[in-house]
């Protein structure tokens, strides 16, 4: 018998772009000895690229499934969203059987449709849900107990209420701290000044102007207290449109590190352009995070990075204030006015104390790595 037909075969279920970039790192990090596909339910999957094979039907959203901007669900049913969920059940009924486990990673939009599928012991890694706002309802546990067999929680008051309905339901780690990518760019090499700023501008349809705004606040700091500026690229954002937002230039790429992506400048600032893939590297490079992403957010602050983020006026109010009941104070949210991040900006730069205290508060929050580890000792893989 050959190797290939003995090897284990895994499929990995997410749904949007940053539970791709999850799963996409924690599939990199397994062993050869066993096959694994991923099916990202929305999106192109480009987080998986070089890492594994993608399978399933494309489905694309306005909203890229981003629930956190007012009126997203009924935008993404009015533009023909509803036409993409026959196709994903059609293929998840396709695949019963053929697979030795099924991984879903996200929310629970991957565990509702396995449930209406007729697919069953699902491996369910919750990254969505924290614990400091809603815990899961009374549909959600229904639907868990009738399709997990194990459940990774990223809380313990998650993992016990499951676990009151009988399920096998686990919180050893923060798996987003597992799965930060890091790449081939060398960013301390590029610090020239006394401080780093990474700005994330997010993946999706408001990113060229989240990014012009986070220049714009840029510009306004003081000469003296200027950071070194690096900008890590989602996969999907491209740059040309970024720099014409933003008012900058675009330059050649000056060294040979895979994931170097050149540089935008003009006669004030200059940023230093990277895949997202190497994300980690900017973020270990830097002492201040611009962000509007998501799941990007929570590991910068995960690693001690303060978090500065503007409210837009679409975004969800509620969602939004649920996250930040579990950020607290290391997340400093300001109107999305250039003079307020700007000035928000400022303040930490010239505090270093402030900084401190805010990193270990998004530390303690957030909580460690070591769900990784569990999870491969549960899939026999460590």
């Amino acid at each position: 018998m050959n190797e290939a037909a003995t090897r284990q075969r895994f499929l990995s279920i997410s749904n949007g772009h940053g539970e791709d970039a999850i799963a996409a790192q924690l599939i990199a990090q397994m062993p050869p000895t066993v096959s694994v596909e991923a099916y990202p339910m929305i999106g192109s999957g480009k987080a998986y690229d070089g890492i594994c094979r993608v399978v399933g039907p494309r489905a694309t959203l306005a909203s890229e499934g981003w629930r956190n901007v007012k009126g997203s669900l009924r935008r993404d049913v009015v533009n023909g969203g509803l036409a993409t969920v026959p196709p994903a059940l059609q293929f998840l009924r396709s695949i019963r059987g053929r697979y030795d486990r099924l991984i879903v990673i996200g929310d629970m939009v991957g565990v509702l449709a396995c449930l209406l599928t007729g697919n069953r012991r699902l491996l369910y890694l919750d990254v969505y849900k924290t614990g400091a706002a809603r815990l899961y309802s009374g549909l959600e546990r229904w639907a868990i107990r009738r399709t997990c067999d194990l459940v990774f929680c990223r809380a313990e008051s998650l993992a016990a209420l499951l676990r009151q309905d009988g399920v096998d339901a686990r919180a050893p780690g923060n798996l987003m701290m597992d799965t930060i990518p890091r790449g081939q760019f060398d960013a301390a090499s590029r610090r020239r000044r006394a401080s780093g700023v990474t700005l994330l501008p997010g993946s999706r349809a408001l990113t060229g102007e989240s990014f012009a705004l986070q220049i714009a606040a840029l510009r306004t700091v003081p000469e003296e207290l200027r950071p070194d500026v690096f900008l890590a690229v989602a996969g999907s954002v491209k740059v040309d449109e970024l720099a014409k937002a933003a008012g900058l230039q675009r330059e050649a790429m000056l060294s040979s590190d895979p994931d170097d992506l050149g540089i935008l400048s003009d006669s004030t600032i200059t940023v230093h352009m990277a895949r997202g893939r190497a994300m980690g590297n900017l973020l270990d490079a830097s002492d201040v995070v611009l962000s509007q992403a998501g799941t990007a957010s929570i590991q910068s602050l995960g690693l001690g990075k303060p978090v500065i983020t503007f409210i837009n006026p679409r975004d969800r109010r509620s969602r939004f204030e649920d996250e930040q009941n579990l950020f607290g104070a290391a997340r400093i949210v300001v109107d999305a006015e250039t003079d307020a991040v700007g000035s928000a900006l400022t303040r930490l730069l010239r505090d270093g104390d402030e900084r401190a205290r805010l990193g270990a508060i998004g530390r303690e929050r957030i909580g460690g790595p070591g769900a990784m580890k569990a999870v491969f000792e549960a899939l026999a893989l460590g």
